[in-house]
């Protein structure tokens, strides 16, 4: 062997060895339990922040949410080990930052970004503020009522019902898996926190939620946003009525404590909600202070 074939040779080895440790590397950070399949090549992903939804098309990968940029890196290694797929599209459900902080890993990635007007709008003004747009990657389409993206194999719509946990959360249905991700909408089990910066409206995230059982058929598969216990981040239509009687009992619980003339202070350190036995865990004062502020401002 001559000298430069030597060299070639070894250079090719170093270089194999190198990409066999990146993919035991990526492999090591993905836990198989971070990736769960719904229905027809539709899965979730949660490893930290809002719960990922995906599709897995012949055509490329659909995401929706993107958690932060160390774990939506961790999502793009999984899902490229599965299938080497274009990304077509990353949906945003709002702009909070564990479900838009990692649109700047698909940079160069994926070919359009999407979020209603109002995500857009929150997400530009929050990280300017912040200092911290030049680490964002912002939506490149939006849209106002409805979105309509057509997949050689599935159909997806995106609905924007008004404000609830803010005033631009939008709601996604692969119509033939008939899958809804619902975004924070939907707090499963677990003490929602509601942006009233944002246009946070809790008597209206009762009326939205309305909206969107009607919308959900009774096998229709429901992503949350958040869920209190692992493995309970997806559902049905029927946990959507059991969260807006949760809403329901903070508005009654807050709408008492206002006309009795009881401080907000005071009120915000009740530990529990009458009536209200599923939902615990800490972050009880969120939806007490956006309940009373709300309705101590309606009066």
């Amino acid at each position: 062997m001559n000298r430069s074939s030597f060299i070639r040779n070894t250079a090719l080895a170093g270089a194999g060895i190198i990409f066999n440790f990146q993919s035991l590397a990526a492999l090591l950070r993905i836990q198989p339990s971070n990736i769960k399949m719904l229905r027809r090549n539709v899965g979730i992903f949660t490893e930290r922040g809002g719960t990922i939804g995906f599709l897995q098309s012949k055509e490329g990968f659909t995401v929706i949410d993107s958690q932060f940029p160390d774990t939506a890196k961790n999502l793009i290694d999984a899902l490229c080990l599965r299938e080497q797929l274009p990304f077509n599209y990353l949906l945003n459900t709002h702009h909070h930052g564990d479900h838009t902080g990692g649109n700047i890993a698909f940079k160069g990635l994926v070919q359009k970004i999407v979020g209603h007007e109002n995500c857009l709008a929150h997400h530009k003004r929050v990280t300017q503020s912040n200092n911290t747009a030049d680490k964002q990657l912002f939506a490149s389409k939006t849209f106002k009522d409805e979105l309509k993206l057509k997949m050689k194999d599935e159909k997806l719509k995106g609905h924007y019902f008004g404000a609830a946990h803010t005033n631009g959360d939008a709601v996604y249905l692969f119509e033939k898996a008939n899958i809804m991700h619902v975004g924070d909408l939907m707090f499963n089990k677990r003490h929602p926190f509601v942006d009233r910066s944002a246009g946070a409206s809790m008597q209206n995230w009762v009326k939205v939620l309305d909206l969107i059982y009607k919308k959900a058929e009774k096998d229709t598969i429901i992503i949350f946003g958040h869920a209190l216990n692992p493995g309970e981040e997806t559902g049905n239509r029927e946990d959507l009525l059991k969260f807006q009687d949760y809403l329901n009992k903070v508005l009654q619980f807050a709408e008492a404590a206002v006309q009795k003339g009881i401080l907000k202070e005071t009120f915000i350190k009740n530990t529990a909600i009458p009536g209200v036995t599923e939902w615990s865990g800490p972050g009880i004062e969120r939806p007490l202070t956006a309940a009373y502020e709300e309705l101590s401002e309606s009066k």
